[in-house]
Parts: C-alpha cells; structure tokens; sequence
C-alpha cells in the first residue's frame, strides 16, 4: 500500500522547490488559477483570496497586487468593488481565449483529423506591426503556427473560435480562413510531412519531459485519496496545471497522425490527466474553505468541469 505520507512529503518538497528555485511569473500562475479553478464557477474572486490561494508559493501580498493591477492594464482582468473589497474577473476577451484553450488543455488525447488544414491569411499591407503580433499571438493560443509571413496554419483547429477572433478584433476585412488539403490522393503523405516540418516541438518535449520527472513520483505516492491533504493537493494541482498549460499553449496542436511515435507528449498527458482527476476533489474542498464571494460561497462548477480528461 502507498504511503500518504509520502505524498504530502513528495508534494511540500515540490512546492518549496518551485517557490525557492524555480522563476515563477506571477502574472502567468494567477491566469493559470483563474482559468483553471475561477472561471468555472464565477466571474470574480476577491483581491484577499487571491492571495491567501498563492502565498505557500512564496508570491507576496505586494506582488499579488502589482500582478492584477498590470493584468488590469493589459486588458485581461478587469475589476469591481464592492464595499471596501475589490474583486477581479477576466475581461470577455480573456474569457474566450480561456474557452478555446480549454478544448485543448483537458482533451483527454489530440482531436480526430479529417486530413484538412485550416490556413489563416493575413494582411500584409493594410495592418500594423501591434496588429500584427496581436494576430500572431491570439492564433498561437488556439494552436496555430506560422508557415511563412502573414499565413498560420493548424490541422484540427475549430474555426468558428477563429471567427470569434476575427470579430473581436474588428478584422474581417484583413483576415481570411481556408481549409485545403492535397489534390491527389497520392500526395497526402508528402504535403502532410512538408507541412508539419514548419512545426518544431523538440522544446516542448524537452519540457514535457522534465514535467514528468517532476510531477510522475507525485502520482506513485497518492495511495488512499480520501487522506490526502486538501491544501497540498490544490498546490500541486495549481502548480501541475500552471507548466501543462504553458507548455501545452506554446506547442503546435497536432492530431496523432503528425505526431511522433514517441512523442513524450502523450505520456506527459497521461501523467497530467491521471494526476489531476485524483487531486481535484481535495483541491476544490481546500478551494471552497478558502475563498468567498462577496460574503457568501462559491457555487459548485458545471458538469463540464469534472469532464476534464475523462478518458486519460
């Protein structure tokens, strides 16, 4: 039998790494609990709960604060008062790319392709250098990757998400959306691994790689979940989410049939996936105890979200 406190012994040792060694932007960790435990349950979550969630990783009340006022600034939290509280909320903007990304970061494998690339053209002429890198950036959330200047493409991407891009941005006379594939048959292959030599993942797999070497002994060690402590597991959830997600984002989104034989991905998502459903429930309680709304609790999160890599 596994022994919990193992687990617990495993995980503070963890933390205590990352907080003491491990360069951690504030900035990104916040959007990671937003979108990974916030977003699912409310619109806001009051300033003092945000940082009692992030102070046993060594992130200040001071830096805290600094974070949602530059997050404010960059337009991705916006924030409302009530009585001497202040409470943050992702914008619309943010609200939807956390949608989309979403698709992706709890997928229980990579989507089914239909041997169809979708292509994204954009302006060359008629749009700015800001345009640009806002366009470059945003299609790289939903798992594009350039081909060539001004062109993105992606395998499997939903492009009714692209369109809510495009609008958002007020871009639809800049901005064109094609689906292509080879026009024989017999060149499938060819056109299929030209194609997929724009994508490089030697860095990711290099990071999915050191995810498992973290994170791997962590889920050898839970043996009995209904003794695991509830503050830890959200820790690890947190900080396991926070470097699938940055990883995950910064990778092109391929579907199985582009993927290496042995693409240390798929084993980083199964260690993700299996560890994240055992700590959810403990994570959630630790998560409800702590943190109110507006003098009352937060609802329970949709159905959806214990859907979260259902099949891993």
């Amino acid at each position: 039998m596994t022994n919990n406190n193992s687990f617990n012994d495993k995980a503070s040792e963890l933390i205590e790494r990352f907080s003491q060694t491990r360069p951690m932007h504030a900035n990104s960790l916040l959007l990671s609990i937003y979108g990974d435990t916030i977003s699912p349950r409310s619109e806001n979550i009051w300033l003092g709960s945000l940082i009692k969630l992030v102070a046993p990783v060594g992130i200040s009340q001071r830096l805290v604060r600094t974070s949602v006022f530059r997050l404010s600034e960059k337009g991705i939290l916006q924030s409302m008062q009530s009585g001497r509280r202040s409470y943050y909320s992702l914008t619309n903007r943010a609200y939807r790319q956390f949608v989309s990304s979403s698709k992706r970061i709890y997928a229980s494998k990579p989507a089914q392709w239909d041997q169809q690339w979708r292509l994204v053209f954009t302006s060359l002429n008629d749009i700015t250098m800001e345009q640009r890198e806002i366009i470059r950036k945003e299609l790289y959330w939903l798992g594009f990757n350039r081909i060539t200047v001004g062109v993105y493409g992606h395998p499997v991407a939903d492009m009714e998400d692209v369109k809510k891009l495009v609008q958002d941005l007020g871009m639809e006379d800049n901005i064109v959306m094609l689906q292509a594939s080879a026009c024989d048959t017999e060149h499938v292959p060819l056109a299929n691994t030209l194609i997929s030599q724009c994508f490089d993942l030697s860095d990711s797999s290099q990071q999915y790689s050191l995810l498992i070497d973290d994170f791997q002994p962590l889920l050898d060690s839970c043996g009995d979940v209904a003794t695991l402590e509830p503050k830890l597991c959200f820790l690890i959830k947190t900080l396991l989410m926070h470097r699938y997600r940055h990883i995950l984002l910064k990778e092109p989104d391929l579907p199985d049939e582009l993927l290496p034989s042995d693409a240390v991905s798929r084993r980083a998502r199964k260690v993700t996936g299996q560890l994240y459903k055992i700590l959810q429930p403990a994570a959630d309680l630790y998560f409800s105890e702590i943190c109110e709304q507006d003098g009352s609790v937060y609802p329970p999160p949709p159905a959806s979200y214990f859907e979260r890599f259902k099949d891993v």
